[in-house]
């Protein structure tokens, strides 16, 4: 006779995948007295921990470092030329990170009770059940009325001849390089590519960024790409747009060589690393999606309503796993939504939400509401304000210049969106979104008081350009 399989294991909620979304989904499930089942098939704690937001930024805050050295003469400060101690950079990084996935694994296993942590391959069987592959070997076999799918994304790559046989750096690999590359050539003029090509270009490494756009940022308006352009190159960046990748190979002496064709011509672009970084694709392959009759579009990634429920009852997906804009806090967000409707009953929407967002190279770009591009699309009237940042009084003192500050706003001189392209642009584009959320006129921004000399204190000259206009 077959042995009998053991009945599945139940559980009030599973969680598939440990990201931003997942962990505190697990937390509010456990707190309300819910028996919860995260299952991780790599890291805990996600794309944003382990090799997206905080690793990035750790590495950028010392390329920031390394360019105030080296610019520190211009402040009338004496110093040698910087450099920079790749491995002790690395090991900075390493040391941040860790004490982050530390946080995320006593959260979900000491300090909550009710949360079972299983490291694993997880494989729907059915609608409510669920099979874990286990890290240590073995199987394990789940059941609950509720599952939410939080698996995040991968770096896609593009069907170059001859990249896969090549080899290649994702934004995973290139976090834990042990020397800094001579020549990093890097596929994709997107906000990775951007921000890994000021960073190692700091450190000193020489970089070529390629895109087959005529712009970087290709959904930002024009004056926007050409002024990241020109700081990126600044820095000492080099670009090669309009350019398909056809062919990608390596010599003898394991340097690799593109083959791209552009408008004027043929061009072999040569370096000793390459960075793909074209786009992501949703980690729903292997879900055993179909086994469960959960539909997905034509990329992979699940379809969901508003509330975040499939056409499986009962079954959820959040963070990068859906369609739309792939950011952190829009996964947090997603499991404020979930935890609304299930745990407290609230009808709260995924749909027509804020969707800020910043590029963090320096100057940072930071982006809230409509760009010209977007209302000119869906033809909303607007009129707009733009802004050099060298007038400001802040950046005349501070040195950084470079820049510029641009708001739209409606015939109720009430914001559509802004596009701060600044020192700090991040953070005045958060005090924007608070103007945008609380409603707030030109009148009541350009008659504002902030403290001189400071950042926002540009928001009141912007406001009386508009002011003028109208």
């Amino acid at each position: 006779m077959c042995a009998l399989m053991p009945r599945p294991t139940r559980f009030d909620a599973i969680i598939i995948g440990s990201g931003q979304a997942g962990n505190p989904l697990a937390t509010a499930l456990a707190n309300a007295g819910r028996k919860v089942a995260v299952i991780e098939k790599y890291l805990l704690g996600g794309s944003c921990i382990n090799y997206g937001c905080s690793p990035v930024k750790a590495l950028l805050a010392s390329a920031e470092r390394a360019h105030q050295v080296a610019t520190a003469a211009e402040y009338g400060i004496r110093t040698s030329t910087p450099k920079p101690d790749f491995p002790a950079i690395i090991q900075r990084k390493d040391a941040i990170i860790q004490h982050k996935r530390d946080g995320v694994r006593a959260n979900l296993t000491q300090e909550q009770s009710g949360i079972t942590v299983l490291m694993g391959q997880a494989q729907f069987t059915s609608a409510r059940t669920v099979r874990v592959r286990l890290n240590t070997g073995g199987e394990q076999d789940l059941t609950a009325p509720l599952i939410f799918i939080n698996t995040g994304t991968r770096a896609a790559v593009p069907p170059i001849q001859g990249l896969v046989e090549s080899g290649y750096l994702t934004n995973v690999d290139i976090l834990d390089l042990k020397q800094l590359p001579e020549h990093l050539l890097i596929l994709g003029g997107g906000y990775i590519g951007l921000e890994f090509g000021q960073m190692f270009r700091r450190f000193g490494s020489r970089v070529t960024i390629i895109d087959a756009a005529k712009n970087l940022l290709e959904r930002e308006d024009d004056d926007v790409c050409q002024a990241m352009r020109q700081q990126l190159e600044a820095d000492g960046v080099e670009f090669v747009l309009e350019a398909e990748v056809r062919r990608v190979s390596r010599n003898a002496d394991a340097e690799y060589i593109l083959t791209a064709s552009t408008a004027a011509s043929e061009r072999r672009l040569r370096g000793s690393h390459l960075l793909v970084a074209v786009g992501r694709e949703p980690n729903t392959d292997d879900l055993g999606l179909e086994a469960a009759g959960v539909q997905t579009d034509e990329k992979g990634y699940v379809l969901v309503n508003e509330r975040l429920q499939t056409n499986v009852r009962g079954i959820y997906a959040l963070g990068d796993a859906h369609p739309g804009p792939q950011f952190t806090h829009l996964a947090y967000d997603d499991y404020r939504v979930v935890r609304d409707n299930i745990l407290h009953r609230k009808r709260r929407s995924a749909k027509a939400r804020p969707l800020p967002y910043v590029v963090f190279t320096q100057p940072q770009l930071g982006r809230i509401g409509l760009s010209e591009k977007q209302a000119r699309h869906e033809k909303i009237a607007y009129r707009v304000a733009t802004m050099p940042v060298r007038v400001i009084g802040r950046a005349q003192e501070t040195g950084l210049t470079a820049g510029f500050i641009k708001v739209l706003v409606d015939e109720r001189q009430r914001l559509l969106g802004a596009t701060v392209f600044c020192e700090q642009g991040g953070e005045i584009m958060s005090m924007l979104q608070l103007a945008m959320a609380g409603g707030l006129t030109c009148e009541e921004l350009q008659n504002t008081v902030f403290a001189h000399p400071t950042w926002a204190e540009a928001l009141n000259n912007l406001f009386v350009k508009l002011m003028k206009a109208g």
